[in-house]
């Protein structure tokens, strides 16, 4: 005689050993399936992206880690908490994108476009910025080598949409 379904389940369950492994199962399979991100983080690292379109793309984690992103298209992306660490950003367009807590250091930001750019927070000690376009960018907490401060401060105008922040100001220009 065949015992239905919930029958052999409940037999198996009774048995003594199988009730502990059972219960693992189940927990594994939920840990599994339950917790897992809808996304997990790309990783573009060291990759040649000249001229990708990331506008208006959710890159929050994204890794382009010594990424050649040159004329890339980030406009109004969500790069929150990504790394653009020694990233190749020559004559990007990165208005209006969200790059809170990102890792900038080490980057090559030239000619690029930051206008709007919120950069709150983020680490840019040792970027390189020449001929950018800064106006409205919130670079508030954002660590900038002295002379690259300096650059910064000499264009600094406008103030951020988004964080309602002067540029000058989050620069700590004078």
């Amino acid at each position: 005689m065949v015992r239905p379904l919930p029958q052999r389940l409940s037999w198996l369950s009774s048995r003594r050993g199988w009730s502990p492994v059972l219960a693992l199962l189940a927990a594994l399979s939920l840990l599994f399936l339950a917790g897992a991100p809808a996304l997990a983080a790309m990783d573009y690292a060291k990759q040649s992206l000249i001229g990708a379109d990331f506008a208006g793309a959710d890159l929050r984690g994204v890794t382009f880690n010594l990424t050649n992103l040159r004329e890339a298209n980030f406009h109004g992306a969500d790069l929150r908490g990504a790394s653009l660490f020694g990233a190749k950003l020559q004559d990007a367009d990165m208005a209006g994108a969200d790059l809170r807590d990102a890792t900038l250091d080490s980057a090559i930001f030239e000619g690029t476009n930051l206008n709007n750019a919120v950069l709150v927070d983020a680490f840019a000690f040792n970027t390189k910025f020449r001929s950018v376009s800064i106006e409205g960018a919130d670079f508030s907490n954002v660590p900038l080598r002295a002379d690259a401060l300096k650059a910064l401060c000499a264009i600094a105008s406008g103030t951020n949409t988004v964080t309602g922040v002067a540029t000058r100001t989050s620069l700590g220009c004078s």
